[in-house]
């Protein structure tokens, strides 16, 4: 299987050079977050005139370049160390006053915190053993007691590692992808009693489109088939919004129904049809598709505008529109939406646009595209969908 090249347009690259450059992040930071090489994104800062001020800027050598699934396992790995790193760091601040007493005083601790923290973790860090804990507790473990000990503190560090987004079902296939052959009922059943769950939905959305307007309607050409055969054959489009405290913040994006990845977005302050023409433009550049490609979204007047659908011919692609009013003949891009503000937007208060805008540019990039477990793929992520594809 060839390794496909990765395209990086302009807009794409200024977001990862801001979150280096304002997000308060480093550059071998951004680099794994993104699966980029940290000398790449250096280059970026060089094009855009930014300077690194956090990361080390020690010379990297290779013999070759790592594959995208190399890369995707790498980042897997970092954040699952970055979330034992984390706890690490957190047990000695809490636990400072029973550092140097004796061992009931350890025990109670852990005792005290055993739903906060995993058993395993708290014992290393105090220097305790786990079997010992379980004696002072004045009770032997019985194998099953051991196994579900065992799998809640490897379901709290991936429910950790997806920022408290995944619920029962996306933990479960976690786990499966890791080798651990469990239930889902189980899952579900230890996560309810270690008090864990997926981020819960708010209502729905306000709508953004406009379709009064005098421009032509393409045919609804997509019908309601959600599938295709192959990446780049159908794109839904569509646009929603994200509260700041200076105002709205508009998002454009252009998802693959094959592979469900997010291809082209654009973020703004206006529903001007600039935006979606910035998210088209990305998604060509990034993705450069064969004439042919059906490109399905609502009546908006963002993409019955003359400006877009000649950017659309330009390109061979052909237009397709939902039926009026109907948010059903766009269901894949309403469940990104849906998907983006339960378990990123819902959850955050962003003072100024700029904020929300390296935030969902984290989300998407770092965290939805090469990472997030897609229900529609089989609980798999948008970019290996996407090697598979290759």
């Amino acid at each position: 299987m060839s390794v496909q090249r990765r395209n990086f347009p302009d807009s794409f690259k200024r977001e990862a050079v801001d979150r280096v450059a304002n997000g308060g992040l480093s550059v071998g930071a951004v680099a794994r977050e993104l699966g980029l090489h940290e000398t790449v994104l250096r280059r970026w800062m060089t094009q855009f005139g930014v300077q690194a001020t956090g990361a080390s800027r020690r010379p990297t050598t290779q013999a070759s370049s790592p594959s995208p699934s190399d890369l995707a396992a790498e980042v897997a790995r970092l954040r699952r160390e970055n979330g034992q790193l984390r706890m690490e760091r957190d047990i000695p601040k809490k636990s400072r006053a029973h550092l140097r007493s004796g061992l009931p005083m350890k025990f109670g601790f852990v005792d005290e915190h055993r739903q906060v923290w995993p058993v395993r973790v708290m014992c290393a860090v105090l220097g305790l053993s786990a079997s010992g804990y379980y004696a002072w507790r004045g009770r032997p473990e019985s194998q099953r007691s051991v196994a579900n000990r065992e799998l809640t503190e490897d379901i709290r560090l991936i429910h950790a590692e997806s920022s408290g987004c995944y619920g029962s079902p996306r933990v479960h296939a976690t786990l499966r992808r890791h080798g651990r052959r469990v239930g889902r009922s189980r899952v579900e059943r230890l996560m309810r009693r270690a008090g864990l769950r997926g981020l819960a939905a708010l209502p729905r959305r306000a709508r953004t489109t406009n379709s009064r307007h005098g421009y032509p309607i393409a045919p609804n050409r997509l019908a309601r088939n959600f599938e295709a055969a192959a990446p780049n054959q159908v794109w839904l489009a569509d646009l929603t919004y994200i509260p700041t405290g200076e105002g709205w913040l508009y998002l454009a994006a252009i998802l693959d129904l094959h592979t469900r990845k997010i291809v082209g977005w654009s973020m703004r302050q206006t529903l001007h049809t600039e935006i979606a023409l910035d998210a088209l433009n990305m998604a060509v550049e990034r993705q450069r598709p064969a004439p042919g490609l059906i490109h399905h979204s609502d009546r908006g007047i963002q993409y019955a505008a003359e400006a877009y659908r000649s950017a659309l011919a330009r390109s061979g692609i052909t237009p397709s529109m939902s039926r009026k009013g109907d948010c059903w003949d766009n269901a894949p891009m309403e469940s990104f939406f849906h998907t983006l503000k339960t378990e990123r937007v819902h959850h955050r208060v962003y003072a100024t646009r700029d904020q929300a805008r390296r935030d969902l540019f984290g989300y998407i990039e770092g965290f939805y595209n090469p990472h997030r477990l897609h229900s529609a793929l089989g609980y798999i992520s948008p970019a290996e969908a996407e090697r598979k594809a290759a």
